[in-house]
């Protein structure tokens, strides 16, 4: 059965209202909701620097950058986490479908976060390794919480990587603008992205880790080699459909054949223009169409990106969309 998502970041402040629509439209599969609109301790980096045991930072003049001790902001950020976490645990009581939660991971944190008078995170080697660590600490700290508030849930990570073909092409901005960090080697990409995998794994209770980008994969040369990033098979990817270039169909295709789930962003999310269910399932099918057959207890719709800028009334509907779409693409394929 194919089975249909969100990724995580939606409009507006109250988290117990964004809770309760996830779990009434996306009932199998729900996610946890990430309200950006709340402060920058809930965007990208705020939220991802929030975890429990992660580095100590502070917001400064709209930078994240690493201290010697957690900032107010950073503190906000925790008190957030605790917060939503202490709700979802009252609200889906009971709850026994999938459920994903999602993280910004080590490369794109180390884009976003900066060193006090040395540039980004992601100019300094040994930085670079400290913060995917902590990345890594946190997030298995957060999926064994999860567990233990939603037991009947089978949990997923999705790791929110949206710089990282930036990092690899060296397309990442310093500070000033005038210049590009360098490119970081796939070695390095897969140590940083596998540290994370690895503490999930142990933990024994993720049932599947999603590596998402809403970015373009593919350059003018070959295939992004997404089978070594994560270092195991079965790993999930997310993919925005219109970013897909040609090299991307047969790297996914490989993927999925090694039992990877293929997360298809479907739901256009750049603007505000909400696709109709046939739409939807005809957009996914001409991407499954091109890299073979997959099962389909192995696809999962979803939007292209979060629908944080989206008119809260309008992402109800859209995801009562998606969703009609993932039955009809089922029905599809079961002919």
């Amino acid at each position: 059965m194919v089975q249909v998502t969100g990724l995580g970041s939606l409009p507006g402040t109250d988290f117990g209202a964004a809770l309760r629509l996830v779990a009434d439209k996306l009932p199998d599969f729900a996610h946890l909701p990430e309200l950006p609109a709340r402060g920058p301790w809930a965007g990208f980096t705020g939220r991802g620097l929030g975890l429990p045991s992660g580095l100590p930072a502070q917001l400064v003049a709209g930078e994240w950058l690493l201290a010697d001790s957690p900032g107010v902001d950073q503190r906000r950020a925790r008190a957030t986490w605790r917060d939503d976490l202490e709700q979802l645990e009252e609200e889906l009581a009971g709850y026994s479908g999938r459920f994903k939660v999602a993280l910004a991971g080590p490369w794109s944190l180390a884009a976003t976060t900066a060193i006090t008078n040395a540039g980004a995170v992601l100019a300094d080697r040994g930085a670079r390794r400290e913060l995917a660590q902590s990345v890594a600490a946190g997030a298995a700290e957060l999926v064994a919480d999860l567990a233990r508030r939603l037991p009947g849930a089978q949990l997923v990570v999705q790791l929110d990587e949206p710089a990282l073909p930036a990092v690899a092409a060296g397309a990442v901005p310093t500070s000033g603008g005038f210049f590009r960090h360098r490119s970081i080697e796939l070695p390095e990409l897969a140590e940083g992205l596998g540290a994370v995998a690895t503490a999930l794994a142990m933990t024994g209770v993720v049932g599947e880790l999603v590596l998402h980008s809403c970015a373009a994969w593919a350059g003018p040369g070959p295939a992004w080699p997404l089978r070594s990033l994560l270092g195991a098979s079965g790993v999930g990817f997310s993919f925005d459909v219109d970013q897909l270039a040609e090299p991307d169909f047969d790297a996914i295709a490989e993927l999925a054949e090694t039992g990877a789930a293929v997360y298809l962003g479907v739901l256009p999310t750049a603007t505000a223009a909400l696709l109709r269910s046939d739409d939807l399932r005809r957009r996914a099918l001409a991407v499954l169409e091109r890299i073979d057959a997959v099962p389909s207890e192995r696809v999962v719709l979803t939007p292209a990106c979060g629908l944080a800028g989206w008119p809260a009334p309008l992402v109800s509907t859209a995801l009562a969309e998606l969703a009609a779409a993932g039955r009809q693409l089922a029905e599809e394929l079961a002919d």
